[in-house]
């Protein structure tokens, strides 16, 4: 059975097993191990959509069994059917038959599997009894068998099956106990007789006695609990709790960038080594540029964060299995209130400052939607990796020579975005996001032994939800770009034609000199067909637009290629005005220092050099960022505010600074 075979599809009968398709929907409480236990059952036959007008995961398995096959649906974590809340509304829809993960058929589940915490059973029969009075097909398993046996805890699997009227299985995930009876408890599904009330205050005495007659406890407490409450004394402490995220963060992100390091350089290799072998292979031409300039190249500009994305997933999943993620939300949601987001915005602000990309696409663990728009819309206020190669050029201008102010310049670059994010946020909450947030509940989750293997398999994922949703789209805005980098052709520069001219005569005598001269003039064609391209020409006509900012036309050009990339703003600026892309050359930088406006004046004046630099700070300069906005955020709009507001912001900011220093210094 293929994993990719829809319910409306069902297969052919056969004589070994019936021809019965059912679709399972498993529901549950956050942290019970509902995913856990869908990853045990469905192997690797699995894959990720999302929920229509969502950011929700849907994990979706199609696999055989004995009695025919079943399509398994991992829905949100809930706390209650009834509560106001994008989780809870989308497992209302699945159960009522109004809601399917994209690409599916909407209609309710022929079963649903109830996943019961039985270290938490009493809370958790709550949203069992609001499940099970939709009489609907059921069966219920109770998961974490082993550590409710730790605590004392002793269910009765057979007297549970009889209070609430459908199929029971006690499991453990990691001593497998019961693992093997859930497809068999599946097939007997079936509605419940028991009356459950509806009214909510009537459930919980009813939730309260059906507990007492199934679960019996020994009030043990074990090593376990206690070393829970020294670590979350720890943990959650608001100093050393603050310190200890903080350390921890930072290891997670020194580990990102220097592991990362080595499959990025990789991967930038094989791209350069395979528009190489295409550069060689295929005759010059229009069709050898677009493959090599805007093809190859698009896909490695995309292809080169994935090291990156699938390493922070990856230790995000780890830290989460472990049961610290949640104490770190709790502990940081003190901080970030006052700028009206939650503690669950940390993560993705931080990982931002490795790529806005993952960042966007993490932020979708914030459970309210105002705060997670408003985490969306100032996440690429964070100075991300990309960023750092202008930060380099930049400060190199201002300070020559001078590694402390570089550095201190650097670090003011990080500042200042953190705070623009931070004053945004809360110009967000107070005007198109206003209302109150939801209070930040969640339940602390048991400590535990992280899943390498989960964790991969998470961080795959996502990593294929990146490359699938974003990548087509940056890899058509990168041809686009080429295009007008490259269109149209140019002749040969009348400068660098005499430059050839002197080459010529002094071949034989002095062949070095020859040599000099000849680069030099391909360095001015270069430079006169970049001017001549409709880039160039676009740059021409908006710099008026930029002028007061302190730009001028091979400014303008550079600020405007760096919407494909940030970090490509260096490499067009040394085009633009040394006619080579190869920025590690010292004498390079000795050629920006030293460019000059078509007047004679300098290009990098200090208070150009310091508006560029607040500018790339502020503008979100990065198209492939508000491709990921747009879809994570539920629509155009959100990424078109976005660029209006952050571009504005920059836009102004850069302009003040610009015009101020130009009289001072």
């Amino acid at each position: 059975m293929s994993e990719h075979q829809t319910i409306a599809s069902p297969p052919a009968p056969s004589e070994s097993k019936p021809a019965v398709s059912r679709t399972v929907a498993l529901i549950g409480n956050p942290n019970v191990g509902k995913t856990t236990l869908f990853n045990t059952l469905a192997g690797r036959k699995q894959k990720t959509a999302n929920f229509p007008g969502t950011t929700q995961d849907a994990h979706i398995a199609t696999i055989d069994t004995d009695t025919g096959v079943l399509t398994l649906v991992d829905l949100p974590g809930i706390y209650s059917l009834s509560l106001d809340q994008s989780e809870s509304a989308i497992c209302r829809g699945v159960l009522d038959g109004n809601t399917a993960p994209e690409g599916w058929r909407a209609r309710p589940p022929e079963v649903v599997a109830l996943v019961l915490d039985g270290t938490n059973l009493l809370r958790n029969l709550r949203l069992a009894g609001e499940a099970l009075a939709r009489r609907m097909p059921s069966v219920v398993v109770v998961s974490m068998a082993d550590a409710a046996s730790r605590r004392g805890i002793h269910i009765e699997g057979e007297r549970l099956e009889a209070q609430l009227g459908v199929p029971v299985v006690v499991v453990s995930s990691k001593t497998k106990q019961g693992i093997d009876e859930i497809l068999p408890t599946l097939a007997r599904a079936r509605v419940t007789q028991v009356t459950i009330p509806t009214d909510a205050s009537e459930l919980e005495r009813w939730a309260d006695a059906v507990y007492a007659d199934v679960a019996s406890s020994h009030d043990e407490r074990d090593q376990d609990d206690k070393l829970t409450d020294r670590l979350d004394r720890a943990f959650t402490h608001p100093v050393l709790g603050v310190v200890l995220f903080a350390s921890i963060m930072t290891g997670l992100f020194w580990v990102i960038f220097k592991l990362a390091s080595v499959p990025m350089d990789a991967i930038d290799l094989l791209f350069a080594t395979l528009g190489g072998f295409v550069a060689d292979t295929l005759p010059a031409g229009p069709i050898r540029d677009l493959l090599t300039d805007g093809v190859i190249a698009g896909v490695g500009g995309t292809v080169i964060f994935l090291p990156q994305i699938l390493l922070l997933f990856f230790l995000i999943a780890i830290l989460e299995q472990t049961g610290y993620l949640a104490r770190a939300a709790f502990v940081i949601d003190r901080l970030l209130r006052p700028f009206g987001l939650p503690g669950h915005a940390f993560v993705p602000l931080l990982s931002a400052h490795a790529c806005a990309i993952p960042a966007i696409m993490s932020a979708r663990a914030v459970p309210d939607r105002r705060d997670r728009l408003a985490t969306i819309l100032v996440i690429p206020f964070m100075s991300c990796s990309a960023r750092i190669p202008v930060y380099v050029l930049l400060t190199q201008l201002l300070f020559p020579g001078s590694s402390t102010k570089q550095a201190l310049a650097f670090t003011m670059c990080y500042a200042i975005g953190i705070a623009a994010g931070l004053i945004s946020a809360i110009l967000a909450r107070g005007t198109i996001l206003r209302g109150k947030s939801r209070p930040m509940a969640l339940e602390l989750p048991r400590y535990q032994m992280p899943s390498v293997l989960g964790a991969t398999k998470q961080a795959i994922g996502r990593g294929w939800l990146f490359m699938r949703k974003a990548g087509t789209v940056i890899l058509a805005i990168s041809v686009v770009l080429w295009w007008l980098g490259a269109y149209p052709g140019s002749e040969s520069s009348p400068v660098a034609e005499g430059l050839r001219e002197q080459a010529a005569v002094v071949a034989e005598a002095q062949p070095d000199d020859a040599e000099a001269l000849l680069a030099q003039a391909d360095a001015e064609d270069t430079k006169y067909a970049a001017r001549r391209t409709f880039l160039g020409r676009i740059g021409a006509t908006a710099q008026p637009v930029f002028a007061p900012m302190g730009a001028d036309r091979q400014l303008t050009v550079g600020i405007l290629a760096s919407f494909a990339a940030r970090e490509v703003f260096v490499s067009t600026m040394a085009v633009q005005i040394a006619g080579t892309d190869d920025t590690e050359d010292e004498g390079v930088l000795a050629a920006v220092s030293g460019a000059t406006r078509d007047d004679g004046s300098l290009v990098f004046t200090s208070a150009t050099s310091w508006a560029m630099l607040v500018f790339f700070v502020l503008a979100i300069q990065c198209l492939p960022t508000l491709v990921v906005t747009a879809k994570e955020a539920g629509g155009w709009k959100w990424a078109g505010l976005q660029f209006a507001w952050m571009s504005s912001f920059a836009y102004i900011a850069a302009t003040l600074v610009y015009q101020v220093l130009s009289r001072v210094l």
